[in-house]
């Protein structure tokens, strides 16, 4: 028998291709230029800044053991069955009261739906709200999780530039009156990939502009509970209740395996996101909920984000020292206040691609920015990641990338 050739999507023989009535929207839709990367990073040899892993050593698995033992222990045959699409009410009282105490929200648990990861809230969002050639608002650089996913729906992207403080306040008002698009997505809180943390004046403005549009706000906060002052931002979700949907996840504070996250938005809203997930998949995991909900019950969980926000910090200031040292003229980088990313900026000429490819040989992989702009920009732009990797290794991975860009910047 011949060996079987694994073949990827472009060696495809063209007469084999034509055999397959793909939908349109799949020849719009991008890979993750993530998923492909982890592949190549595999190798535990090579240091990897290109991922957006958590820190394995902060999953507190012993915690998330008890938990599940107590579950299936107590009432296993419950957890184990089929459940509601809204998701199990005690997990989403939790959200609720959470978001009373850390940020003056008040919503109920029937706005919350649970999801299978923050990634779902993106694709149900899409799904309710997106028709081909309908204008979407997306940060610039955008996170590119929500490009993919958006791309399947086929919208038109209206990129908004970002500043040190948040949105281009003159862009955004200009893309509400040029383009009224049917939302504005964005990442207020340490955002993916920047880093940037919009500024309370800037979120105020940003706020007084759109509540004059009929534009939705799509709030992923992904990130809010990883700023590393402590301090909880105003969300836009306390300016505009009615015209804000809020995303979160358990991903950065609990485990992201378990594929855990929620949407929360105006009830007529929460009508369709229902609507829309049970035609997807029924109902999120019921048992990881069940143990996320008695895990919380049974753990102070601002202990536990406490000693993440500290481990990022540190892991962050290790990253931005090394940058200092080891960084040629003319290559610079944000400071986030919080979240797991660095958004490096090279200089003018100086390819990502190609420092990608370089430093992949040096047994380092890190992001170009590339795929996180709807335009075609970012060509001399990396993230970097600093949540997944110990002091040693930034420090070595660090010190291999600025060999890798001295040597591409003497070349331009």
């Amino acid at each position: 028998m011949a060996e079987k050739q694994e073949l990827t999507q472009n060696q495809y023989p063209e007469t084999l291709c034509r055999t397959y009535a793909f939908a349109r929207r799949m020849h719009s839709t991008p890979k993750s230029f993530i998923r492909e990367i982890l592949k190549v990073t595999e190798d535990p040899g090579i240091i990897s800044f290109a991922g957006g892993l958590p820190n394995p050593d902060l999953i507190d698995v012993d915690g998330i053991a008890q938990a599940a033992a107590a579950v299936l222990r107590e009432d296993g045959r419950t957890a184990l069955q089929y459940s509601t699409t809204e998701g199990y009410l005690p997990l989403r009282r939790f959200i609720a009261d959470r978001y009373k105490k850390r940020l003056g929200l008040n919503v109920s648990p029937e706005e919350i739906l649970i999801t299978n990861g923050s990634q779902q809230c993106l694709d149900l969002v899409g799904k309710i709200l997106i028709d081909p050639k309908d204008r979407v608002a997306i940060e610039r650089p955008g996170y590119l999780g929500a490009i993919q996913v958006f791309s399947l729906y086929e919208p038109v992207f209206v990129p908004v530039d970002l500043t040190s403080e948040g949105p281009d306040l003159s862009a955004l008002k200009a893309a509400t009156v040029r383009d009224a698009p049917k939302f504005f997505y964005c990442i207020p809180n340490s955002q993916n990939p920047s880093g940037i943390t919009y500024s309370d004046k800037c979120r105020r403005e940003c706020a007084a502009i759109l509540g004059d549009t009929r534009t939705l706000v799509v709030e992923d906060d992904a990130y809010g509970e990883l700023q590393f002052s402590g301090r909880s931002p105003v969300p836009f979700k306390k300016y505009l209740p009615d015209q804000t949907i809020l995303t979160g996840s358990f991903s950065k504070i609990f485990a992201p395996g378990m594929r855990l996250g929620w949407v929360c938005a105006p009830p007529p809203v929460m009508d369709q996101l229902i609507v829309t997930k049970q035609a997807s998949d029924l109902h999120s995991n019921y048992l990881s909920q069940r143990i996320a909900s008695r895990y919380l019950t049974d753990t102070d969980i601002d202990i536990h984000i406490h000693k993440i926000q500290a481990a990022y910090k540190k892991q962050r200031d290790n990253m931005i020292a090394a940058m200092r040292d080891e960084m040629p003229e003319g290559v610079t980088w944000t400071n986030p206040e919080g979240g797991m990313f660095v958004w490096v900026t090279l200089p003018a000429g100086c390819s990502s691609m190609e420092v990608f490819s370089d430093a992949l040989k040096e047994r380092v992989a890190v992001l170009p920015g590339i795929p996180f702009y709807v335009d075609g920009g970012g060509k001399n732009t990396l993230r970097l990641n600093f949540s997944n990797s110990s002091a040693e290794r930034i420090a070595e991975g660090i010190q291999r990338l600025g060999r890798v860009i001295r040597s591409r910047t003497r070349q331009t």
